[in-house]
């Protein structure tokens, strides 16, 4: 099968893994908090998509490559965020068609909608796309996206936001590129919401269940018990999680699986073996004055 096969297969094959990588020397270096990998795990979450790994990695172009290969290769859908503005250091376009032996070219359906929706900044009262111009190659610096034209161009650059210019830049049928401005990475991956629902296994997520046990007792106490609860859950395809709240009087332990009959009928061995009681929030059971205990 050739590469633009194999890209046009990962285009529409079922979505069962998710991986995304977020791009940034801001993020790497504690200048800027990346929330959008939070952002996208709750969005794969209430989609019944298994998100299997979140990566921070440089603005590096040898780092891009590796990552974005390796991400197309072993998971169904994966989404970048960062690197694709008007600046030098924005190489994320750049990085990725090297990545997939791609060019980039100039996209005139974004250029058109860059006009239509774009306004100039205040300190750029003269700019004007018919002039060629440094603020002007900047701009066009954003919508130079990796096409393969090997392939049909529909579905390589998706307008997902009738508000927005700003493209969803899709390579080797499964990376997503998307901005690293929080407003717009939320803005744009709930945009592209309708288009995946068709190939998920269970839209909405409604197939996926997460039960909460607040516990007033330490995670070294519970430890013992939650290991043996693992190798009784595990193999039903359910995950036991324990989670300090530093600060509080009460931690948390999770059951999140699909086998809701399962998960239901551990309730009350878990409530007694923990000491604990079933919760929707973690800080449902807290009082005032709760001090911090051992975790």
């Amino acid at each position: 099968m050739t590469s633009s096969s194999l890209a046009d297969e990962r285009s529409k094959r079922m979505i069962h893994t998710a991986g995304c990588i977020i791009i940034g020397d801001e993020v790497l270096g504690g200048k800027t908090t990346d929330t959008n990998s939070a952002y996208f795990a709750k969005f794969c979450f209430s989609l019944g998509m298994n998100l299997k790994r979140i990566e921070v990695i440089a603005d590096d172009e040898s780092e891009i490559v590796e990552a974005a290969r390796r991400m197309s290769e072993k998971y169904d859908f994966v989404v970048t965020s960062g690197g694709i503005g008007p600046t030098h250091d924005d190489i994320t376009y750049e990085s990725i068609a090297k990545a997939f032996d791609l060019k980039l070219t100039l996209h005139d359906n974004a250029l058109q909608r860059m006009k239509a929706l774009s306004k100039p900044h205040p300190s750029q009262p003269n700019f004007s796309y018919d002039v060629p111009s440094p603020a002007l190659e900047a701009k066009l610096r954003m919508i130079r996206l990796p096409i393969d034209t090997t392939r049909d161009e529909e579905g390589q650059v998706l307008f997902v936001d009738d508000q927005l210019w700003v493209p969803i830049s899709v390579v080797n049928g499964n990376i997503h590129i998307l901005p690293g401005v929080p407003r717009l990475f939320t803005q744009l991956l709930d945009g592209l919401k309708p288009r995946l629902l068709p190939r998920l296994t269970d839209p909405e997520g409604k197939g996926i269940y997460r039960l909460l046990f607040s516990t007033p007792m330490a995670e070294s106490a519970v430890a013992p018990y939650l290991t043996e609860l693992a190798k009784k859950a595990e193999p039903k395809g359910v995950k036991v999680g324990s989670y300090p709240r530093w600060g509080k009087a009460r931690n948390t332990v999770t059951l999140v699986g699909r086998d809701k009959d399962f998960m239901q009928s551990l309730i009350s061995e878990v409530v007694k073996n923990v000491d604990g009681i079933l919760v929707d929030r973690e800080d449902e059971a807290d009082e005032p004055g709760d001090e911090d205990k051992e975790s």
